[in-house]
């Protein structure tokens, strides 16, 4: 079980609901959904239905209709964030709640913030309700705002408001004087807005606790007239006017700068309820002037110095109850890390000095990967964060690592993994270092996440680099890949024959040289598992002139089994093609595979798939267009097959034996496909019992030990696979019997 411990029942259940909304739904006249039957919704429920809804991306104007029977389902905190909806769908499925909280941040669908303000403002009981708002990232449009029955409506409407969050917005300084005038403020957020003077911050001094004011560009005040307003706010608990150190020069901000230096050296009647200071990214901070500050206020428990160069002071570290973001120490870059997810800015500054201390990483740290993945998911499109990110995930996750983490934690990174390597396709780097994450054996084979994307992502990737060791890694993970992939995911990549060719290029790369190495070895993987049972892949492997390289490959690497049994198997999947035989009769190379499967030096796994192929081949008669002599010989050759019994574990489908094991086949034929069925049922007969069953072996066998012309050996090797079968179900009703006594 994950260190996470399972899934919430409350989170399955209300994802099974977002997954029946078709089914639990009718349609109004205007299309919008409404639940055809319903109780009344705990509230809570209702609250974490709506928020499901929109972190599964179906929260839309038409499913977020089931919210206008405001009776069953009561909303008190919404959350409509990154979702596409219209004003329309809006006023009616929302405003009519009651609402205490409303995170609209970042809605898409052409809902403005002043849409919101007189939506809320229309419901007389929402203006006084509503403590918290968020409109991060909107365009407030406020020129639109219009008199409602000749009254005002604006921000001040909302009489009940704590807590508003405007960051990323066109708020002007008219529209701050009208958020300032709430009685009750407490928290303001007004991040990146293009407000000029904070004097209107003075209406509310003796409400607002926390002011986060981060990168205002357009501030045009004195350093002595910011320091007086900041110095007026006697309830301020937090201050936030740190600044975006990447995008300015050494002019911009040079104000700022000087009223944080002013603030620092300050005496400690300036804000004297202060707790929280976050200066990150501010210029000209020296350490003397932190450490006068923090040694003045004992009640300090944050101070934000990321970016400022003056985060090694020993008296940050003296202070049990102070956190801090800097670049100092693990400590204050994990912070920063935690306390900046929004800030691209800052995630990218802590992803830096993170990578720095990770660089010889020997201990799991899943805190550290939540950290970078949490970055990267609130970035999606930043190559700077990506870049830094994609790195991290590689050293917190190599060698023996990943097998400490959560699994759900490295399920969600490799995603993101993916979801980096399609955004940033032409980005050697970043698809270097993804590659480098996946190439690793426990999170191919045990880690869950969209395999077939993965495999054509790395594909395409393949086809644009020639980098030896990078391509030896793409090829190692193409083929793992392609073995985990459904017969549908498999069918759907066999029909593109670009890949095919992308590795049969690879194995004529190798051959020409005559190495045996892991590149050569991956790429002969990949190609088997992707033409087993696929006959198209079978046809693109002959069409791309797969056959002549192939027969080349077995004569030049006689003797080495590692790429022979490779060969061999991919071979052995054409001859289950029935159509596809004809371009096996090829005499040297029959008369090839014929010398393996008679030379005792050859490994066993070699010789098993040399009497495979030849079996398929010779099972039809009729068909055979060589000479006579040679099917007599290897109808003979295959008689004396029976002789060799020990094996590697081969996982097989039992498919291909059906026309092997007719009463009417040749006994060479029978003899070798009862012997292969006998040779994977002793190695786990647990595994093959019940497909032997389910796929109506078990017939095929039972007819042939009963024919009275089936060879004796064919027989015996019959009724042994059969006994194996009795013996092992009767071991499992002993076992189930022992367990329904316990």
């Amino acid at each position: 079980m994950d260190a996470e411990g399972p899934e919430a029942l409350s989170d399955l259940c209300l994802t099974q609901v977002c997954c029946s909304l078709d089914a639990l739904c009718s349609r109004r006249a205007d299309g919008s959904m409404c639940l055809s039957w319903a109780l009344l919704f705990p509230q809570e429920v209702v609250d974490q239905l709506l928020r499901k809804m929109g972190t599964k991306g179906i929260l839309n104007d038409t499913t977020v209709g089931i919210f206008r029977n405001c009776e069953e389902l009561r909303l008190r905190r919404a959350s409509i964030r990154f979702c596409p909806v219209s004003a329309e769908a809006f006023r009616l499925a929302l405003c009519p709640h009651r609402l205490q909280e409303l995170d609209a941040s970042w809605v898409s669908g052409g809902l403005t913030g002043a849409d919101i303000v007189s939506g809320l403002a229309s419901n007389l009981e929402c203006r006084s309700s509503l403590q918290r708002l968020s409109l991060n990232g909107l365009h407030l449009d406020w020129e639109s705002l219009m008199e409602d029955g000749g009254t005002h409506v604006g921000f001040s409407s909302l009489q009940g408001l704590r807590t508003l969050s405007l960051a990323n917005t066109d708020l002007t300084d008219a529209v701050l004087e009208d958020v300032c005038s709430l009685p009750q403020l407490e928290s303001l957020d007004i991040s990146c807005t293009v407000v000029s003077k904070l004097t209107a911050l003075l209406d509310c001094k003796s409400t607002l606790k926390s002011l986060i004011a981060h990168r205002l560009r357009q501030l045009d005040m004195s350093p002595t007239g910011l320091f007086f307003v900041f110095s007026q706010l006697h309830a301020l608990r937090h201050l936030d006017f740190s600044d975006d150190h990447i995008t300015s020069d050494d002019s911009d901000g040079r104000d700022g700068d000087e009223t944080v230096r002013q603030l620092l050296e300050g005496i400690p009647q300036v804000l004297p309820t202060l707790v929280s200071l976050d200066i990150s990214g501010r210029k000209r901070i020296t350490e003397a002037a932190v450490r006068a500050f923090v040694e003045a206020r004992a009640g300090l428990v944050f101070m934000g110095l990321l970016a400022t160069g003056a985060s090694s002071s020993d008296v940050l570290t003296s202070q049990k109850n102070l956190k801090v973001t800097g670049e100092a120490n693990e400590n204050q870059v994990c912070e920063a890390l935690r306390r900046y997810r929004d800030r691209e800015c800052f995630t990218r500054e802590a992803l830096i000095h993170l990578y720095n201390l990770i660089t010889d990483i020997d201990t799991p740290r899943p805190d550290m990967l939540k950290l970078v993945l949490g970055g990267m998911q609130s970035h999606p499109t930043s190559l700077h964060v990506h870049l830094v990110a994609t790195a991290c995930v590689f050293n917190l996750t190599t060698r023996d690592l990943a097998e400490a983490m959560p699994i759900s934690l490295l399920s969600s990174t490799v995603n993101q993994l993916l979801y980096a390597m399609k955004t940033f396709p032409n980005h050697q780097q970043v698809q270097k270092n993804c590659l480098l994450a996946l190439c690793s054996d426990y999170i191919l084979q045990d880690v869950p996440f969209d395999k077939y994307l993965a495999a054509m992502l790395v594909i395409n990737w393949l086809s644009r680099h020639e980098d030896p060791i990078l391509q030896r890694m793409a090829v190692a993970v193409i083929s793992i890949l392609v073995a985990k992939l459904s017969t549908e995911e498999t069918a759907q990549l066999s029909e593109d024959v670009s890949i095919m060719k992308q590795l049969l290029a690879i194995v004529q790369q190798k051959a020409m040289v005559g190495v045996v190495d892991s590149t050569l070895k991956f790429a002969l993987s990949a190609l088997w598992n992707l033409t087993d049972e696929m006959p198209t892949a079978a046809r693109n492997f002959i069409e791309c002139k797969g056959m002549e390289l192939y027969e080349e490959v077995l004569e030049s690497y006689y003797g080495e089994p590692s790429i022979e049994q490779k060969v061999l198997g991919l071979l052995n999947n054409i001859a289950e093609v029935e159509v596809l035989q004809d371009d096996l009769f090829e005499e040297n190379l029959l008369e090839h595979i014929l010398g393996l499967l008679q030379d005792s030096q050859v490994e066993v796994g070699v010789r098993y798939f040399a009497g495979g192929i030849l079996a398929q081949l010779a099972s039809r008669p009729e068909a055979w267009t060589l000479s006579a002599e040679l099917l007599t010989a290897i109808l003979k050759q295959l008689v004396c097959v029976f002789a060799f019994n020990n094996s590697p574990f081969f996982k097989v489908s039992f498919h291909p034996f059906y026309p092997l094991l007719q009463t009417g086949q040749p006994s060479g034929v029978q003899l070798w496909a009862v012997w292969a069925i006998h040779l994977v049922c002793s190695q786990n007969a647990s595994h093959y019992s019940s497909m032997l069953e389910k796929e109506g072996v078990t017939e095929l066998l039972k007819a042939l030990a009963a024919h009275p012309d089936t060879h004796g050996d064919i027989k015996g090797l019959s009724d042994s696979i059969l006994r194996m079968l009795e013996q092992h179900g009767e071991l499992l009703k002993l076992n189930m019997s022992t367990l329904k006594k316990v």
